[in-house]
């Protein structure tokens, strides 16, 4: 029998990868979209979780954040998702069966936290690993919070929020 004549090697088919990015997302930005974006070139299937903080006042409701998700992802034909959880993000993400959590990374300041939240999250399910991706470097110096303020404060925010996202900062504020 030559070394033609034998049956290649089986090997189970992958089963697509799922990645969950969760946050606040009030509202989405720029950045955010660019973490979604490139984590999509390492993933099959993004989950964006907005985790429901009772403690925090968000500007948005959950339903507002969720639509707006949604309008920046409409061409994403399935490979976005959507959702909110109440609960821990690695048992959210051992439930979608994820693979792996995706935070972002603008600054040094970040990384303390970030550092911290995975080791937690790794500890409570080795299962589910945290991937970090760099910011690009023209979102670095943005966040919901900088951006909402300079909304709430008449400054112009073109540019580093979707246009849909632009116009319910200023009925917000108007």
């Amino acid at each position: 029998m030559s070394h033609h004549d034998q049956r290649p090697t089986e090997y189970p088919a992958k089963s697509p990868s799922i990645a969950v990015y969760p946050g606040t997302f009030d509202p989405i930005t720029n950045g955010h979209i660019d973490i979604i974006k490139r984590a999509l070139r390492l993933f099959d299937r993004i989950i964006i979780v907005i985790a429901v903080n009772t403690e925090k006042t968000p500007l948005f409701s959950t339903a507002e954040r969720i639509e707006m998700i949604k309008r920046c992802f409409a061409d994403y034909n399935g490979r976005i998702g959507v959702d909110t959880t109440a609960g821990l993000i690695v048992d959210y993400a051992m439930q979608e069966n994820a693979c792996a959590i995706v935070r972002g990374l603008r600054a040094v300041s970040d990384f303390d936290y970030e550092f911290q939240l995975a080791l937690m999250n790794r500890k409570l399910e080795r299962k589910i690993e945290t991937v970090f991706l760099m910011t690009g470097f023209r979102w670095i110096f943005i966040s919901s919070s900088i951006i909402k303020d300079a909304a709430r404060h008449g400054g112009n925010v073109d540019g580093v929020v979707p246009d849909h996202v632009r116009m319910a900062l200023q009925q917000k504020f108007s």
